[in-house]
């Protein structure tokens, strides 16, 4: 375990808990440079095929950069190349990762889960980009990240006013998934995780890799006629050959992940 974060293995399934729940698991340079070292391990561990991260507490999945520890003078290096949390400028991670929202995502705190694959909030959870309100913008990824999921008009009317977004109009505007109470939270984003572990690693990581550097460009047709490695993987693979296999002998594939 680590000083401001750990992380528990449940089979492929890696989970990340963000702990510094005095400080509504807001993050400083030391705090995001474990979360790297965690996501370093997940994107590097082939045993590992979904991460859920989530926070400590009942009151905050991360409240984003520690201005407070920023404006005391702290010490500001030891920042990751991965971006905040160890993740926003993680740009080559093809492996699935699910926000499990359990309070407050402010500024920093929301960046990382839009970072992530799937949001699933509780009906408490509260997002905002409030960084212009303090004299800062939401540069870990957030202005781009955001007008790309909900489109831009929506997004500039949470980015230009720094208003906070609760969980049901979340949903609505479509960038959770789903909304359920703090009772159920971790069971659903695990549910989730468990539907996506049902299917192929190699195809889910050939899937995402495909529709988020596919997003690098204009066209359908050029985005289709991309090439991406990890759809090259997953045609060489054993799961490539399993799944067709599987069908035919009406069973339940045994997904290798290479």
């Amino acid at each position: 375990m680590g000083q401001f974060s750990f992380a528990e293995r449940d089979g492929n399934l890696f989970h990340i808990t963000i702990n510094r729940p005095e400080v509504m698991n807001s993050l400083h340079p030391a705090a995001n440079s474990e979360l790297s070292d965690l996501f370093d391990e997940f994107q590097n561990d082939p045993a590992l095929w979904v991460a859920i991260i989530t926070g400590a507490g009942e009151r905050a999945f991360s409240a984003g950069n520690d201005l407070k520890y920023q404006a005391g003078g702290g010490d500001r290096s030891g920042q990751p190349s991965s971006g905040f949390g160890g993740i926003t400028a993680r740009w080559d991670l093809n492996k699935p990762v699910i926000a499990a929202v359990n309070g407050v995502a402010m500024g920093g705190g929301f960046e990382i889960a839009l970072a992530c694959d799937l949001i699933i909030a509780s009906d408490n959870a509260r997002f905002a980009l409030p960084e212009p309100k303090v004299g800062l913008a939401a540069l870990a990824g957030g202005v781009h990240r955001l007008p790309r999921q909900i489109g831009m008009k929506r997004a500039m009317g949470m980015m230009l006013t720094g208003r906070h977004v609760p969980a049901a109009e979340g949903l609505e505007l479509g960038f959770v998934n789903e909304v359920v109470t703090q009772a159920e939270l971790q069971d659903r984003a695990r549910a989730w995780a468990a539907m996506i572990l049902e299917c192929s690693p190699m195809s889910i990581r050939a899937t995402k890799e495909a529709a988020m550097q596919g997003m690098n460009v204009a066209g359908v047709r050029e985005a289709h006629e991309g090439k991406y490695d990890a759809v090259k993987a997953m045609s060489v693979s054993e799961d490539f050959v399993e799944g067709p296999v599987a069908f035919a002998e009406k069973r339940t594939p045994n997904w290798k992940g290479r």
